[in-house]
């Protein structure tokens, strides 16, 4: 049977981040993706003009309906918005033994606010208890913790230490803010730490990075990847994602990563020269 993955999180018409991209960074990595959405959002690379919650009791059902029927074999949950919805969620995965990838998404690319204030205490207490890995950037770590943002690699083992005491069983805090040339995250599970060191890309075709990254780690997970595996490979692909981004040309602020760069060929727009044609 194929590996399954449910996405849990809010819809991105222009195709880059939310729902849309974990459909991608899914199929990207083998396994068939399902949905249950949060929220509805007006954007596109440039930014968000408007974000509409979904009931949360309805949020609740899409899941129930997945889970009465499907067998899912990971599930990433993304962008809640509020409290209520994440309490729904928290609820509706409560039997659930499969391994939950939670990315606790707060600000979009652009700046604007995906998780109201009220909801951060609420996806502390019920959803970080129920991850298997909960997946933040160095702004998200330090809001879940009332933290100054941290700027080196021990304040990072700190603060993943700190968020382990939560109840999630594994923290992968990723130090994408970090300055410098390099982009290395870091993963504490079983009283292990281990630093996952990548290269800063250089491309500013970023919309959906964190969303398609956890989405990959979950992808791994369904494929019964161990930890570490599932993390590095999901790392992995997502810097070849990056480094293909600019190929796509897709919109005008901060364009979408290249989900599918190890099955599509990179666009060549030359004329097509065809056989007897003078060069």
């Amino acid at each position: 049977m194929i590996p399954t993955a449910l996405s849990i999180a809010g819809s991105d018409p222009s195709g880059g981040a939310g729902i849309q991209a974990d459909l991608k960074a899914f199929s990207a990595r083998g396994v068939y993706g399902m949905a249950a959405i949060t929220a509805l959002t007006a954007q596109n690379t440039t930014g968000v003009a408007a974000v509409h919650a979904l009931p949360p009791d309805f949020v609740a059902s899409q899941i129930a309906e997945v889970l009465v029927d499907i067998r899912v074999g990971a599930v990433k949950v993304g962008m809640i918005a509020n409290s209520d919805i994440a309490r729904a969620v928290a609820g509706a995965l409560e039997e659930l033994p499969a391994p939950i990838v939670v990315d606790p998404v707060m600000v979009a690319k652009g700046g604007a606010a995906l998780l109201e204030d009220s909801a951060v205490e609420a996806v502390r207490e019920r959803l970080l208890p129920r991850a298997g890995l909960v997946t933040p950037n160095l702004p998200e770590a330090a809001r879940l913790l009332d933290a100054p943002l941290a700027t080196s690699r021990d304040q990072i083992q700190v603060q993943a230490t700190a968020l382990l005491s939560l109840g999630p069983r594994a923290v992968l805090i990723k130090g994408g803010h970090l300055e410098g040339g390099e982009s290395p995250d870091l993963l504490v599970h079983d009283d292990d730490a281990i630093w996952i060191e990548g290269a800063r890309v250089a491309t500013t075709n970023t919309h959906g990075t964190g969303c398609s990254l956890s989405s990959a780690i979950a992808a791994e997970l369904a494929r019964r990847r161990p930890l570490p595996d599932a993390v590095r490979n999901a790392k992995r692909w997502l810097e070849g994602a990056l480094a293909a981004a600019d190929s796509l040309g897709v919109g005008h602020g901060h364009g979408p990563v290249h989900h599918f760069h190890a099955l599509w060929p990179v666009p060549d727009d030359r004329p097509e020269t065809h056989k007897g044609d003078a060069t």
